[in-house]
């Protein structure tokens, strides 16, 4: 596997050069940007211009990782020429939040699914539920295919998130890269660092992923009255307060992050679902173990990779929750993440708004929130 790695700011431009090393051998560029350079048409152009050859995969941001540092108002493109892997993509366009299961699904079937060692998905972040997305990839790929990616960001404002995939960035698409072969190496791993605090509540009025009632009361109400004088600030303070679902059928809980609020039909839409007879808690974070739970992400890798080198390339995804409490800080669990890794392996990824893996190998897909969730890639 070969790898290029650049970073575009506004003050600095392209460094450590403008990106095209790899010219016409790039299979693949991973693109992470802030929203308002990703809106700009130019550099999609000179990234296409740049890897005439290659599929261009990525989305909108809260934040840009490349290596151990985190910036924001960046873009980081990283080009990746695999020696043994096939690749095949699939975009749709989904208008509908209610149609993220048809958008999977069809998504699924337009991958060939011979040789399919891997699924990597990269989703609009507003506009999808992303645990009926998972859902509709999981039920139409083969069993043995695991699946990862995440949700587009767009800091702290919830106001627009942009896909691209062998297109310019674009509001509302979901794209899908199927990694085809038998010398692939693919690790993931996903873990938060989160405390549940306060008691646990009852589900009693939810429809998918939107939220009315805990216990027969308005869940925005119990919510705001947990978050005092938070409250103001939401959703955006929601990112500091995300809730902990125990779900039938399932041994870890998931966490989930708030979208949006509305007052006047007292809801609270969430990323994923949060389901009628769930049992939830509210969460605050621990500083310390957020940056313990990526060091422990990166193992949950390097667990699956036994036998093989360092891994060539590590995606890491994050929440722009754990961004917003670590602040100063934020460097420091993907640091912790390059003590696990090695010094061999480039990292790559974004801070986003739901994170796409199993917890372990052999368990099902899940979209969590608040995590910090990493796939490494190498071939033998």
């Amino acid at each position: 596997m070969k790898l290029e790695q650049n970073k575009w700011t506004a003050a600095g431009g392209w460094k450590p050069g403008a990106p095209g090393a790899l010219r016409d051998s790039a299979q693949l560029v991973l693109v992470f940007g802030a929203t308002a350079i990703m809106k700009d048409p130019q550099h999609y152009e000179a990234i296409r211009t740049a890897y005439p050859g290659a599929h261009i995969m990525g989305g909108t941001t809260s934040g840009e990782i490349c290596g151990t540092s985190v910036a924001d108002d960046s873009l980081v493109v990283t080009a990746v020429h695999f020696e043994h892997t096939a690749l095949k993509g699939a975009r749709v366009k989904l208008d509908d939040m209610e149609r993220s299961f048809e958008a999977g699904e069809q998504l699924a079937k337009m991958l060939d699914h011979h040789e399919l060692a891997h699924v990597f998905v990269i989703s609009d972040g507003l506009k999808v539920n992303g645990s009926e997305l998972v859902k509709g990839l999981a039920a139409n790929l083969p069993p043995s295919v695991a699946i990862t990616g995440g949700l587009a960001g767009d800091g702290p404002r919830f106001e627009q998130t942009l896909v691209c995939f062998d297109a310019p960035p674009e509001s509302g698409i979901v794209a899908a890269l199927g990694l085809y072969g038998n010398r692939l190496k693919v690790g993931y791993g996903s873990m938060g660092g989160w405390d549940p605090f306060g008691v646990e509540w009852v589900i009693t009025k939810s429809k998918a992923n939107v939220l009315r009632e805990l216990d027969g009361q308005s869940a925005l109400k119990l919510y705001k009255d947990y978050l005092g004088e938070h409250a103001k600030e939401l959703p955006a303070s929601g990112l500091l307060f995300p809730l902990s679902l125990r779900l039938e059928g399932s041994d870890e809980p998931v966490v989930r992050t708030i979208l949006a609020v509305s007052d006047v039909e007292q809801s609270m839409p969430f990323a994923g679902d949060v389901p009628q007879g769930a049992r939830a808690r509210f969460m605050k974070a621990n500083f310390d173990r957020l940056v313990d739970g990526a060091s422990g992400a990166a193992r949950k890798t390097t667990y699956q990779s036994i036998g093989s080198a360092t891994p060539d390339l590590a995606v890491l995804i994050s929440c722009v929750g754990r961004k917003l409490v670590l602040k100063q800080r934020i460097e420091e669990e993907v640091e912790g993440v390059r003590d696990v890794l090695g010094e061999g392996a480039m990292l790559a990824g974004f801070y986003s708004y739901g994170e796409i893996s199993p917890f372990t190998p052999n368990a099902k897909c899940e979209l969590h929130n608040q995590t910090m969730t990493i796939t490494t890639f190498s071939e033998v």
